[in-house]
C-alpha cells in the first residue's frame, strides 16, 4: 500500500487497513488448510509452499498487507505448523526430521 504524502499516516497502519490485512491473511491461511491435500507448487516468502488454488488469496494477502507483515505472518505460520507436526502423536512423521546420511561422511 502506498503512503499518500510524506508526514501523513499510511493507510495500512490504520484500523481499517489492519482489518483488511488480517481478513486477507486469514483467507489465505484458511485456503492452505482446506487445500493441504493438494501438492504445493507455488513459493511464498520464507520458503512457504502453497497450492496454485490459493494463488488468488495469496495475491490479495500481499496486496493488503505490508511485505514485512506478510513475511512475519508466513514465519509465524511455518513455526506453528512445525510445532504441531512435532507434537502430533497420530502422525508417523512426528519428531525431528531425519536427513539421509551422505556416503562421503562414512568413517
Amino acid at each position: 500500500m502506498d503512503q499518500q504524502k510524506l508526514g501523513s499516516v499510511a493507510k495500512d497502519v490504520l484500523a481499517s487497513g489492519r482489518d483488511a490485512c488480517y481478513k486477507a491473511r486469514d483467507a489465505f491461511y484458511m485456503c492452505l488448510e482446506k487445500q493441504k491435500n493438494l501438492t504445493p507448487t507455488e513459493v511464498a516468502s520464507v520458503g512457504l509452499l502453497y497450492p496454485v488454488t490459493c494463488k488468488k488469496a495469496r495475491a490479495e494477502f500481499e496486496k493488503n498487507c505490508r511485505i514485512t507483515w506478510v513475511k512475519h505472518f508466513d514465519r509465524e505460520y511455518c513455526a506453528k505448523k512445525r510445532v504441531n507436526r512435532l507434537l502430533d502423536k497420530e502422525n508417523m512423521r512426528s519428531g525431528p526430521i531425519n536427513l539421509p546420511q551422505s556416503s562421503t561422511f562414512k568413517s
